[in-house]
């Protein structure tokens, strides 16, 4: 059966959202998914997102069936919503920003390990089971209201922020086909689905908007994450080309640090009225301030804004404390700290408080989104020492609803180019929803509808080859790394890797390390590098496997050339192919192996 619809999901870090679209109808419009949840006990309403939250329930919970659905009875977790709520109430049961920790290689992605630092007595789930259950929701809901198109059987876009590596990108596919979408379900660049929402929006006027030569940044902040990206306009037999460039690391900095920012300054307020707040009155302060910060920057402020929260005290119990929050001192504490004024060679703080750290998610050090930002555009510039200048910005994200944040960004972006005109697209008006949007939208235009961004890998791959040479006793040997994978390779093509024969290790249990760079551009598939600098190349998973032994191969290893493939689902996969026999082999080096 053809599908019906194109479906856009934004698998968000604080809030997931559904698109669609018809197929077979070209004047057809994109509309929201209402996505049905628990509000609160036994409260089921419809809502445009879904909150990216899983509270996982006490055994007494689930007796009292407190967090059952219409299609699921006995249930002992809840998301959305309510789930959100229950940061405030319980965060040690709460998960939240599972989506950021499929990013982080550092832990195992498949452990239960959520949430992180939670008391014994919590049954924990893994970072890929928390993704699993949000889309699996996502899936059961589209099924209920459209049970003639089933979403299995329809065109469906994922969203994943453009910093995503190989590793959290398949982490992604796998917790969604777990969860019943597609297989053939296409992986979209969170900032390219907020290109391609303005797209939409503009019709064949975003024509007139651009022109070759001209460079398009993308700044799309969310609740969690900071995420750049630079789009290129080109021309081709005469027509305008939209191709992408480059895009920035993982920044872990968003709106929820802003409202930790509140909840800091509150928490000073409650102390001068004489009121010390314990840790949990602390958690929920955080979340009554999220509240307080989007009425405190919208479009027609009041003058302050009060965050009440429950007492603690003797003489406080069933009663409420709370403190009013001036709108002038919340958006100057906001602007100071999260969109700072900075020159065009500065560069975020990296300095710890300690050299002792908590394990976790490898949250940013520095909050100025600037500094961040201008550090972005030297790395991707071919003169290092200065940014590149952007002619276009297109803001998308939740924060950038507040517009004295775009304005800011955009005064602060145009005094590191002597004030020169850098002009804002507008986009459309949905920032939370935009990403959702332009992902329906990509199915729409592959059908020939529009135009497409060319993208292919936003980084370049490298496999650590071990170099030969005397032992040093306690000294690992150098490694060099051979490019693999060239940035900007497409969907669909293979590379033949050129290089000399490389010993592929049989027989024993061994390491393979791997390496990307969203900077080194202009390498080519069998370059060999054998040094380069801290900020090149960054290590990613690496596999820890025994291939099986055989008779033929009694050297414990076997000459092998490398081939390099980006499917049409945009999964690298990496192919040794024996140079002695017909064999070869495939690393699925994305995720670590699950210890026993």
């Amino acid at each position: 059966m053809a599908a019906a619809y194109s479906i856009g999901i934004d698998l968000g870090t604080t809030n997931s959202v559904v698109a669609y679209i018809k197929l077979q109808d070209e004047n057809a419009r994109i509309e929201l998914l209402n996505i049905q949840q628990l509000t609160g006990p036994a409260t089921i309403e419809n809502r445009l997102s879904l909150p990216s939250f899983c509270y996982l329930a006490t055994d007494a919970e689930k007796e009292k069936r407190s967090y059952d659905l219409p299609w699921e009875k006995g249930r002992d977790f809840a998301i959305g919503e309510i789930a959100r709520k229950q940061a405030a109430e319980v965060p040690t049961r709460t998960i939240a920003a599972a989506k950021s920790w499929l990013a982080h290689s550092k832990v195992d992605r498949h452990e239960n390990i959520l949430p992180w630092n939670a008391p014994s007595d919590v049954k924990k789930i893994s970072p890929v089971e928390a993704s699993r259950r949000y889309l699996e929701h996502i899936v059961t809901v589209w099924n209920s209201q459209f049970p003639d198109a089933p979403i299995a059987q329809q065109q469906v876009v994922l969203t994943v922020p453009a910093s995503f590596d190989v590793s959290a990108r398949e982490l992604t596919m796998e917790a969604a086909a777990k969860a019943g979408l597609p297989d053939s379900l296409l992986l979209l660049e969170e900032p390219q689905a907020a290109v391609y929402a303005w797209l939409a929006d503009s019709g064949e006027g975003w024509r007139k908007r651009l022109s070759v030569g001209d460079t398009l940044l993308v700044c799309d902040i969310g609740g969690g994450t900071t995420d750049f990206t630079l789009i290129g306009v080109g021309e081709e037999e005469g027509d305008l080309i939209l191709k992408r460039i480059a895009v920035g690391n993982h920044i872990l900095v968003g709106g929820d640090n802003m409202d930790l920012t509140l909840a800091h300054f509150a928490r000073n307020l409650f102390s001068e009225k004489g009121t010390a707040l314990d840790a949990w009155q602390a958690v929920s302060l955080w979340h009554s301030c999220r509240i307080a910060k989007e009425q405190l920057l919208s479009e027609k402020p009041p003058k302050s804004h009060p965050v009440t929260i429950l007492g603690r005290g003797s003489k406080l119990i069933g009663g409420t404390i709370s403190a009013d929050l001036e709108s002038a001192a919340i958006s100057s504490l906001l602007l100071d700290g999260f969109f700072p004024s900075c020159s065009p060679d500065a560069s975020p703080s990296r300095k710890p408080a300690s050299g002792f750290k908590e394990l976790g998610l490898l949250f940013e050090h520095d909050t100025a989104i600037t500094r961040h930002l201008v550090q972005f555009l030297r790395a991707h510039n071919e003169n290092k020492s200065v940014p590149l200048q952007p002619s276009h910005v297109l803001f998308n994200g939740g924060v950038f609803k507040a517009a004295q944040f775009r304005k800011r960004l955009l005064e602060v972006l145009q005094s590191w180019f002597n004030k020169s005109s850098i002009s804002p697209l507008e986009a459309t008006p949905d920032y939370d929803f935009a990403v959702a949007k332009g992902a329906a939208y990509y199915s729409f235009i592959k059908q020939g509808h529009g135009i497409r961004i060319r993208g292919g890998t936003g980084r370049s791959y490298y496999v650590g080859i071990e170099t030969s040479g005397p032992a040093v006793p306690g000294i690992e040997r150098p490694l060099n790394a051979l490019c693999v994978v060239p940035f900007g390779m497409e969907e669909g093509s293979e590379i033949e890797v050129p290089s000399d024969e490389i010993g592929l290790v049989v027989g024993e249990s061994v390491k393979f390390r791997f390496f990307s760079s969203s900077v080194r551009k202009k390498d080519k598939p069998g370059d060999l590098l054998t040094h380069w600098s801290e900020n090149e190349l960054e290590e990613t998973d690496s596999l820890e496997s025994q291939l099986p032994a055989d008779e033929r191969f009694v050297e414990g290893y076997v000459p092998v050339h490398f081939l390099s493939k980006i499917t049409e689902l945009g999964v690298f996969e990496l192919w040794c192919k024996s140079a002695i026999s017909e064999d070869s082999w495939k690393l699925e080096f994305s995720v670590r192996e699950k210890k026993d």
